[in-house]
């Protein structure tokens, strides 16, 4: 009596799930990796080793050509100097908790930077002065 087993096992292996997650992979690193980038303007900034957990609401940059930006709805628009306190106004409101962060090239002249903190002291803003990690 001969008997054959009729179950037989399958070797094969199908790699079609397993291309689709790489690929759920990679579209999800492409799309976090473009939410990184919090800050469009390059700026060279001064070295420190304190730095703060504070969220800021807002962001003023200063670029070395002295041109001004505040960021409102993610994305800096340029404004004069006279506009940034109408700017921050508008962005902030009411909010007597909100932190506003100013970023200043470190060729910036201290005239410029005093002359943007004054503003955030008059409207009692609390103000975190960006700086880069040291050894960098």
């Amino acid at each position: 009596m001969a008997l054959k087993r009729r179950n037989k096992v399958n070797a094969a292996f199908s790699m079609s799930s397993m291309t689709d997650i790489v690929f759920l992979l990679l579209i999800f690193f492409m799309v976090t990796s473009t939410l990184i980038a919090p800050n469009a303007l390059k700026l060279l900034l001064p070295q420190s080793n304190n730095q703060t957990a504070a969220k800021p609401l807002t962001t003023i940059s200063i670029t070395a050509d002295l041109k001004y930006f505040v960021n409102v709805d993610g994305k800096p628009d340029r404004v004069a100097f006279h506009e940034i306190e109408p700017a921050l106004q508008r962005a902030i409101g009411d909010n007597t908790e909100a932190f506003v962060s100013l970023h200043a090239d470190q060729s910036v002249p201290i005239e410029q930077v005093v002359k943007v903190m004054n503003i955030a002291k008059r409207n009692k803003y609390k103000m975190i002065l960006a700086t880069a990690p040291e050894g960098r």
